[in-house]
């Protein structure tokens, strides 16, 4: 395999907010920042956690690197598996104010464009291998309202709009850290090293099938 055949995987995550010191999605995109996954190397990018500011360094990478894949984390702290979107919404609705205080409230990602756009992702083929090997995994239909959902909306419609034929772009939420657990009480949380097998998992299941399963992953409510 030489250099020039070599694909380019972005992996973003994000840095710190809402007081925490670390941010597990940060701390497994640089884990496996340089890693070949599936005939693709990966770049770990970190995004500021600010409405409006994460989207011009993602877009900067996006045109320096234009990769494959793209696949951004980010911290789900009530969540206990590691969950692959399949819905970015066109909303900012912030419970909490990001890292430079801005808290919007009904607000558009994208002016006049689409209320919704589903991830390109095998998000079904992830949650199966991923449970396969006995990591906690479910599909998610939400995510959220916050910067995370902000960053996965405006990825997808730069991708629905400019992206080359094979490229691919989605979401996945992750657990908190055990040290973010011990400081919340109650709060469930998954080891650093599960999460690396987990996303480097999901990466390969994304360079590798590029039809989805076609199995029940709803749910009630």
């Amino acid at each position: 395999m030489t250099a020039a055949t070599v694909k380019r995987i972005l992996l973003t995550g994000f840095e710190p907010f809402d007081k925490d010191s670390v941010n597990p999605s940060w701390e497994v995109a640089r884990a496996l920042d340089g890693e070949l996954i599936a005939g693709g190397v990966v770049h770990a990018l970190q995004l500021p956690c600010v409405f409006g500011a994460a989207m011009p360094v993602l877009d900067e990478a996006l045109a320096q690197l234009q990769p494959t894949l793209i696949i951004s984390l980010g911290l789900a702290g009530g969540r206990t598996e590691i969950t692959p979107e399949r819905v970015a919404i066109n909303m900012d609705d912030a419970r909490i104010a990001d890292n430079a205080g801005n808290q919007p409230v009904d607000q558009p990602v994208v002016r006049e464009a689409p209320a919704a756009y589903f991830s390109t992702l095998p998000i079904k083929a992830m949650v199966r291998n991923l449970r396969d090997a006995g990591i906690p995994a479910s599909v998610s239909n939400t995510a959220g309202t916050f910067v995370c959902n902000h960053v996965f909306y405006a990825l997808m419609h730069r991708l629905a709009r400019r992206a080359g034929p094979g490229v691919r772009g989605g979401f996945i939420h992750i657990p908190a850290l055990p040290q973010q657990a011990a400081q919340h009480p109650g709060m469930a949380s998954m080891a650093l090293e599960t999460q690396v097998q987990g996303i480097r998992s999901a990466i390969q299941t994304a360079m590798t099938v590029q039809e989805d399963l076609q199995e029940h992953a709803g749910q009630l409510h």
